[in-house]
């Protein structure tokens, strides 16, 4: 299975992306805990340079947190900070405003000796159905930028203000432009980033089971009655088709949708 998708509206954003963040004075960048660093766009990464980084690890009500916990260390330096959180909860604000100042504070030191108040300005940023916009609603405390389960919906900037001194720019999801490292393309898949509909179900399935086996064997066979294959999951639910055949699209799905509701568990399944 070879999995290569970036729509020409990422292309765009990335080009708004690059004129936009020269008014940011950090970057909130929002992974997704089931898969952090297969989050990473590199892309991204070069538009950035050397502004503060903020990350968030979110939905980490679905991922395996003793992983998580292994290698968050690696998203903390001089000029980056992290939180894990869930972005539907209440309470984020403080904590992701509270960030923002520490890695803000020389800016915001300079400018107090002057007398001066400034409002910093943070670009959120990640790849599609990472929960930007979910993070964006709740920081502003109302449904202000267009959210949805599956990627590509944030189309254009739209600038929010969440405390007297902190702004914060929504951005569309966007991908590599070439995805050349497929098990980082799987994993994007996996947790939805990248769109169902340009990645064949079944397949994409058989990798999930084969990598659920490498990352946490047992798990599949515990959810499906001893099942760790599409066909005996068919079997286990009853999946079956007129006169009795195996409903192997419906087992995909099925499995692929239990995966990111985290009715197998919390996981994280890849890097």
């Amino acid at each position: 299975m070879k999995i290569n998708w970036f729509p020409g509206h990422m292309k765009k954003a990335l080009d708004q992306m690059r004129k936009e963040l020269v008014k940011a004075d950090v970057v909130i960048y929002v992974l997704d805990s089931r898969a952090p660093k297969s989050c990473l766009n590199p892309e991204i990464k070069k538009l950035v340079g050397t502004k503060p980084i903020l990350y968030i690890f979110n939905k980490i009500d679905l991922t395996d947190l003793n992983k998580l916990e292994k290698i968050k260390s690696q998203f903390k330096s001089e000029n980056s900070d992290y939180l894990m959180l869930n972005s539907t909860q209440s309470g984020v604000i403080g904590q992701v405003c509270a960030k923002i100042r520490l890695l803000c504070k020389n800016k915001i030191d300079k400018f107090k000796n002057k007398g001066i108040n400034i409002t910093l300005r943070a670009m959120v940023v990640g790849v599609p159905n990472s929960g930007k916009s979910t993070l964006v609603n709740n920081l502003c405390k109302k449904a202000k930028a267009f959210t949805g389960d599956r990627p590509g919906v944030t189309k254009s900037k739209q600038w929010f203000k969440i405390a007297s001194d902190v702004e914060v720019c929504d951005t569309p999801g966007t991908l590599y432009p070439n995805l050349d490292n497929q098990e980082v393309a799987k994993s994007l898949a996996f947790i939805g980033s990248i769109k169902d509909e340009v990645v064949d179900e079944v397949e994409l399935a058989n990798e999930f089971l084969k990598r659920m086996q490498k990352l946490y064997p047992g798990k599949i066979e515990e959810r499906y009655k001893g099942a760790n294959n599409l066909q005996d999951i068919c079997k286990a639910r009853s999946f079956l088709l007129a006169g009795g055949e195996l409903d192997i699209s419906r087992a995909a799905k099925a499995l692929i949708s239990d995966y990111r509701s985290g009715r197998i568990g919390n996981l994280m399944i890849g890097d």
